[in-house]
């Protein structure tokens, strides 16, 4: 592995009752997630508060250290605003095209505002921006997008004279330009792409040349199974070399299977960086490990469907401990002997194991139950 890029650090939060994270400078690398629907105030009350705030907090638990929620107008600002009073997590407001959005979001604990300064109105209203962000301390996020590149660039490209990756780095450095020209340093950056290969190449073209702190991953990557794995192929590169201060697997599919995702591929960098170092950077939290057989025709006990009950639950745990759901007696506990708790199926048994030793024997229909219990115990 490459010793690393060490970037400056940027703080997200740290005020008001909002908790404080910090990216860059070597801390920690995080993975947030961006909420799937937009917000009306009908959500702020009754069961439908409760039911955001129970979802916020379990995202929490699982993971998500920012997020990030799509602010269209002031309407949406207004109700962004008023969930940023209730909750402790840093919210980002995501906006374009209209630059009042942005000083209206600054008006409430909003940690962080995403903006493309290309697309927010001249030079001019992005210095207001900029001006009240400062004067709060709020960190701004430079959201540079292959979808959305300056029409210039984009005739580059389409001309040939001009490759993406080139075009998105050009882009950045317009946007920080500015910022830098202002004395505003209280910033990150992401250059996203829906091509793998694009996104590595503008990344490290960008990180070779900026102490800007980096949000990195694949846009509009796609559903669940594709966009796992082009996120993976994409970050696995990048954290390898040290390149990216928080991340975000972007997904057709739930939130909390992002900040699942991107956890998992955050464990395997440094899993395959080691314990020093980068390694240490790529794992600031801890986290369960499940593992679980695919199923086959020996299988006794459905994995699929016990995994899918508990997948949420397991994630949030906030413990350093693996967890084997397997498909049968006879090689469950073996392969996964080392695994803190486990479970499998016998005829009409579920079997609970711990270390590879069976611990407890029941009906199918009290499986979650028993497993339960015992997962207390640890």
């Amino acid at each position: 592995m490459k010793p690393g890029r060490i970037s400056r650090s940027v703080k997200i939060g740290g005020f008001d009752h909002v908790e404080p994270v910090f990216l860059g400078g070597g801390f920690p690398v995080v993975a947030q997630t961006m909420w799937k629907s937009r917000l009306s105030f009908s959500d702020l009350g009754g069961r439908a508060a409760n039911d955001l705030a129970a979802r916020i907090q379990r995202l929490k638990k699982m993971g998500c250290a920012v997020l990030r929620f799509a602010v269209p107008d002031i309407a949406a600002a207004e109700t962004l605003g008023e969930l940023a009073r209730r909750v402790s997590m840093p919210l980002v407001a995501d906006i374009h095209f209209d630059y009042t959005i942005a000083l209206r979001c600054l008006d409430f604990p909003i940690a962080k505002i995403r903006i493309n300064p290309g697309n927010i109105g001249g030079k001019d209203k992005v210095r207001a921006v900029l001006e009240k962000a400062a004067s709060l301390s709020r960190p701004i996020r430079i959201g540079v997008n292959g979808g959305s590149l300056p029409l210039d660039l984009r005739l580059r490209v389409d001309e040939g004279a001009l490759e993406t990756a080139q075009a998105l780095v050009l882009a950045a450095e317009r946007e920080t330009a500015f910022f830098d020209e202002f004395g505003f340093k209280d910033y990150l950056v992401s250059i996203k792409a829906s091509s793998v290969a694009d996104t590595i190449k503008a990344n490290r073209m960008f990180a070779a040349q900026s102490d800007a702190p980096l949000h990195v991953g694949v846009t509009e990557a796609g559903p669940l199974i594709a966009g796992v794995a082009r996120n993976t192929a994409a970050l696995m590169v990048l954290l390898g070399e040290g390149i990216g201060d928080t991340i975000r697997v972007s997904l057709s599919d739930t939130m909390e299977n992002e900040i699942i995702a991107g956890r998992e591929i955050l464990m395997a960098a440094a899993g395959v960086a080691g314990g020093e170092g980068q390694g240490s950077r790529l794992l600031g939290s801890p986290g369960v490990r499940v593992i679980s057989c695919p199923l086959c025709g020996r299988s006794g006990f459905d994995t699929h469907a016990f995994t899918g009950r508990w997948q949420d639950r397991l994630y949030a745990l906030g413990k350093n401990v693996t967890v084997a759901i397997m498909g049968c007696a006879v090689n469950g506990p073996g392969e996964a002997r080392h695994a803190d708790i486990g479970i499998t199926g016998a005829g009409d048994k579920a079997l609970i194991f711990r270390k590879g030793q069976m611990i407890r024997s029941v009906e199918l229909n009290q499986a979650d139950a028993a497993f339960e219990e015992e997962l207390n115990r640890i």
